[in-house]
């Protein structure tokens, strides 16, 4: 059973709570790459073994096809940011929130548009060779 109060579950404030620090730490550090990577990497190597074997693959995508994608944690999960700073794409641990898989999302910001309705997450539970080459295009279309 899920604690909750005033309508956010534990999970979620402690979450709130990583974002706060997330933005205290950027504006020290600044639009900084090194910084992004050590954060990133920081977050992969915490999560369990099947989420951190996904999100390190879809990091070393990221950095194959969208090289201009800023690295960060958002939520204290891995993140990539255009140049105005704005998260395109993250990936969530199942994890972290409790849930049954793995997730790769997007924003608002990523250029995902496809009509009337599209999809703006996906469920990830293993990386096969087929599964890595949609997130390719899904990450080249997101960078813009």
């Amino acid at each position: 059973m899920v604690e909750s109060s005033a309508g956010l579950s534990k999970e979620e404030r402690d979450a709130v709570k990583e974002r706060a620090k997330e933005l205290r730490d950027e504006a020290k550090a600044g639009k900084n790459r090194e910084a992004g990577e050590k954060a990133v990497a920081k977050a992969i190597a915490e999560m369990p073994e099947s989420d951190a074997a996904i999100a390190g693959r879809i990091h070393e995508l990221v950095a194959e096809h969208a090289p201009q994608l800023m690295p960060k944690t958002w939520y204290s999960q891995p993140a990539y940011a255009n140049k105005e700073g704005k998260v395109i794409l993250f990936v969530q641990s199942a994890a972290k929130f409790k849930t049954r898989y793995c997730t790769l999302g997007f924003s608002e910001d990523a250029a995902l548009d496809d009509g009337e309705m599209w999809p703006t997450s996906f469920a990830v539970t293993e990386i096969t060779p087929a599964v890595e080459k949609r997130i390719a295009e899904l990450i080249l279309r997101a960078a813009g």
